[in-house]
């Protein structure tokens, strides 16, 4: 819902916004609800954690986008992940993928003055006896290079009666 509402206002002031949906999740018809100019909201929804960066890296040195939201990291899965077997091991591939990437759209996001917003999700290590359980995908590139993290959480649901209508974050 952040997202789309930062999409909404770059569009509010003529600003121009991309929505990279590797989840293959965006519901066009919520999104204009929410007040999403979706006519004019760039809209992407890549086959690979590839594709979908090198479509992101493209759409930001073109210097046109004044906003471009990756809807999730977690979804991000690489080329070879998608075309290996499955139960094939592919450690470290979408951290690889995401240094590499970050390391290249770093300089051209500075440049064209574009803000982009990854969004991810938590998951939990396993076994893990002292400190913190949860973990990010994606490897630690996008901890290095953000220059701002926020950690959203659900506090809350909203009801009206018995029916859930909303969320407190």
């Amino acid at each position: 819902r952040s997202c789309t509402s930062v999409a909404e206002r770059a569009g509010r002031t003529g600003g121009i916004a991309a929505f990279i949906d590797a989840e293959h999740a965006l519901d066009p018809e919520y999104a204009g609800k929410l007040g999403v100019d979706t006519d004019g909201l760039l809209v992407s929804q890549p086959d690979t954690g590839e594709q979908a960066l090198e479509i992101a890296d493209m759409l930001v040195r073109s210097g046109a986008l004044d906003i471009i939201v990756i809807d999730s990291v977690a979804a991000l899965v690489p080329r070879a992940e998608i075309e290996g077997e499955m139960g094939d091991s592919h450690v470290g591939l979408q951290a690889r993928l995401m240094s590499q990437a970050l390391r290249k759209m770093t300089a051209a996001l500075a440049n064209s003055g574009t803000t982009a917003i990854f969004i991810n999700q938590l998951r939990e290590k396993i076994g893990v006896m002292f400190g913190s359980p949860e973990t990010t995908t994606g490897g630690k590139a996008l901890k290095f290079y953000a220059s701002v993290r926020l950690d959203v959480r659900r506090i809350e649901t909203l009801k009206d009666g018995t029916e859930a209508v909303g969320n407190r974050t």
